[in-house]
């Protein structure tokens, strides 16, 4: 510190200073240096800080993703087993300060965006405290965005306190608009929930992102209605390429490539517009003119679009997993448990963040390998 000091009054001597002030304000010039060697110093910080969460291949994530729940109040095919999981004790499960605490210690680090999934997050009874926990370091830390990732059944009775509490952005999966399919893909009943709670969210200011997974001999005839649903909604469609997790029973047969769709797309609608995609955005954008709304094709396994990833994921029981589709997790539960201080989190998260690979292994060699069902990983 002596050194800093004596090298400041050096520059104040010598006019290296960049600040301009009378020859004789030597007080206010070395003031004004301190505070620009302030300004610096926090600068370079900052930049040690975002090291934590940057890879070995240059991706720096700023995009959380924490799973409030394994739970849900759907049993959706390709979500979840036909014979449901194994769910986690209670006691192992994340409370909500620690929820909000790992939060903390990601937006220290340079997160601006935090969503919650499940399972189904509505099904935790704190999930309003958690978004008012999380939304109370918004401006400290410049968190842009709290979203939440739902399946909407009961989204419409939540969402005005949901919305109170800081909730910007909402994305509601739906996969089909045949109240009977619902049933079937779903196993329960709740399709006229959904639609109302999208109508809920759009009356309230929100523009609802619509996330549909698309499967052969499932729903793929259903892409045009889903397209059509955007002329006077303003919602974002997204056509999801059905991904291979356990218990899923995923084939290479049942999935319906981003080409294909486009291509059946377009015998409908041959004036569909690509858009322009924001950086990190994993859906590729599209517009039919005339249309309130949008749609878009997260392209996971036929075009990966893992070089420009910056997103990691929390489980419900706390792990930290760097790859959706990777089987490497940490526990972040565990060190916060027995006392860990930031430090030493920090460190655990880095290694993990340098371990995550360049890319995902491919559709089949991904449906071979171990991994969780996706009820346990958080949509």
């Amino acid at each position: 510190m002596r050194r800093q000091i004596f090298g400041l009054f050096q520059r104040v001597k010598n006019h290296g200073c960049s600040v301009l002030c009378k020859w004789g304000d030597r007080r206010t010039q070395f003031t004004t240096c301190l505070e620009q060697e302030k300004v610096g110093t926090e600068a370079i910080a900052n930049q040690t800080k975002s090291s934590v969460l940057t890879d070995l291949f240059g991706r720096h994530h700023t995009y959380l993703r924490i799973s409030v729940s394994e739970r849900c109040n759907l049993r959706c095919q390709y979500c979840m087993p036909e014979e449901g999981v194994d769910l986690t004790p209670k006691e192992r499960i994340l409370s909500s300060q620690e929820i909000v605490h790992i939060a903390e210690l990601f937006m220290k680090q340079g997160v601006n965006k935090i969503r919650l999934t499940g399972g189904e997050p509505l099904v935790r009874g704190d999930l309003v405290e958690i978004v008012q926990g999380i939304n109370a370091f918004r401006s400290q830390y410049d968190l842009q965005t709290i979203a939440i990732t739902t399946n909407g059944v009961t989204l419409g009775k939540k969402l005005p306190r949901l919305k109170e509490a800081g909730l910007d952005l909402i994305n509601i999966s739906l996969d089909t608009l045949v109240p009977a399919k619902f049933e079937f893909i779903t196993r329960r009943k709740g399709w006229e929930r959904v639609m109302n709670s999208i109508d809920v969210a759009l009356d309230m200011g929100y523009k609802v992102k619509v996330n549909c997974v698309v499967m052969r001999g499932v729903n793929e005839e259903e892409i045009i209605d889903f397209v059509k649903l955007t002329k006077d909604k303003n919602v974002d469609v997204r056509f999801i390429e059905y991904m291979p997790f356990d218990g899923n029973k995923w084939n290479f047969k049942k999935m319906v490539s981003y080409a294909e769709m486009i291509d059946n797309i377009k015998t409908t609608f041959p004036e569909l517009q690509r858009m322009s995609d924001q950086a990190n955005d994993t859906s590729k954008a599209y517009k039919v003119p005339g249309h309130e709304g949008q749609i878009g094709f997260i392209t996971s396994m036929s075009e990966h679009f893992c070089g420009s990833c910056n997103r990691l994921r929390i489980t419900a029981d706390g792990n930290l997993k760097v790859c959706l589709f990777g089987n490497a997790e940490v526990s972040l539960r565990d060190a916060l448990r027995r006392g860990a201080g930031e430090e030493e989190i920090w460190q655990v998260i880095e290694e993990a963040v340098k371990r995550k690979k360049k890319q995902h292994a491919g559709m089949l060699n991904l449906s071979k390998m171990k991994n969780r069902p996706m009820i346990l990983i958080g949509g």
